[in-house]
């Protein structure tokens, strides 16, 4: 049994952004029991966007791509070697089993990482109607053998991601805002892109994409937006692979105060635009589950995945309506326009009177 010093848990998930941004509570709580904040290895670089600088995380060790055998992966390769230099800490693996197997454990193996010092969420299987960060969570109660000593924690621990903006992005944003001249307006944002959205070739035909919310009603609900608030701007978001996408909505809307950013939005720059935003509507995608962790009032439409396991979460109390989702609706496309804006309408109400009471 381990006693000594103390020990920075590492924390493996190879998810995309959303993936990303649930497992923050998980980091909280694993900080709070082991007396370190966690080592996280993770995919991808908005695995550092979201988390270099976090009080939870004292390093990020990431790559790009878990594909592959590990020994033709040069990028995974390093983290697996320097996991050595680790081998004594616990280690808490957040990933489904079959990845686990082909990726995770040939990891673990090359660093000599004993088996009595990690925990699997593979496990601990997920109850039925189960939120997913309650499930990490759950899973954060998990101890490894060897640190059997280690207590565990109170229920009352926050139960929704939180995760602020840096200081360097708050001040890019400003830059940012002047450059385009919308600062002072209030600011909605749309995010009709998903991760499937694009292909190497363009857009992913609609009828392949299950979250595929028609481009006239992207384009209708943002002339919607601004017939009731017309002092708005309406900003669409995307990474600078979706910019073309983008564009494509805005020329349908043909609304002058409709802002296609040229190249996209990064990741940090987007997380700054989501604290000053007045809102967002969102397919069920990574950035709406960063929308409610910055406290941005959230939209999120669904379609083949059940709200009870997926919704967004805010720490901060900020609302979120849900549309769609199973076991109703299988499709975005089957969500229709003007329900979209009547429910952020409401959503813009309810946001209106918080703030007035805040006053």
């Amino acid at each position: 049994m381990v006693t000594s010093a103390v020990q920075s848990p590492v924390v493996i998930r190879f998810g995309r952004v959303g993936d990303t941004v649930m497992l923050q509570p998980l980091l909280h709580k694993l900080h709070l029991r082991y007396g370190a904040p966690c080592r996280l290895v993770a995919i991808g670089d908005w695995s550092r966007v979201l988390y270099e600088g976090n009080d939870d995380v004292a390093e990020v060790l990431n790559f790009q791509s878990q594909r592959g055998s590990l020994w033709f992966n040069p990028q995974r390769l390093r983290v697996a070697l320097a996991l050595r230099q680790m081998r004594t800490a616990p280690f808490y693996i957040c990933e489904p089993d079959v990845r686990t197997r082909t990726k995770v454990r040939p990891m673990l193996a090359l660093a000599r990482v004993p088996l009595e010092h990690c925990v699997f969420i593979e496990d601990i299987p997920m109850q039925e109607g189960e939120h997913w960060v309650d499930w990490l969570l759950r899973f954060a109660d998990q101890t490894p053998s060897a640190f059997a000593d280690t207590p565990t924690l109170p229920a009352a621990q926050p139960l929704s991601p939180r995760l602020l903006p840096t200081a360097n992005e708050r001040a890019d944003l400003q830059v940012w805002l002047r450059e385009q001249g919308i600062g002072g307006h209030p600011l909605v944002l749309l995010q009709p892109a998903n991760k499937r959205t694009m292909r190497w070739n363009g857009v992913r035909a609609a009828n392949d994409d299950e979250k595929s919310w028609p481009v006239e009603r992207w384009a209708g609900l943002a002339r919607a937006i601004l017939q009731w608030q017309p002092e708005a701007r309406v900003v669409l978001c995307g990474s600078p692979a979706e910019a073309g996408y983008m564009e494509t909505i805005r020329a349908a809307a043909n609304h002058p105060h409709v802002v296609s950013p040229r190249g996209g939005l990064p990741l940090g720059h987007l997380r700054a635009l989501m604290e000053v935003a007045h809102s967002m509507v969102s397919v069920d995608t990574g950035p709406a589950h960063l929308a409610a962790a910055v406290g941005c009032p959230l939209v999120v439409l669904f379609g083949n995945r059940w709200p009870c396991t997926w919704v967004p979460r805010s720490a901060s109390g900020s609302p979120v309506a849900v549309l769609g989702g199973l076991p109703e609706i299988s499709r975005v496309d089957q969500i229709d326009m003007d329900a979209v804006a009547q429910v952020w309408w409401r959503l813009s109400q309810q946001n209106a009177k918080v703030a007035a009471k805040a006053m």
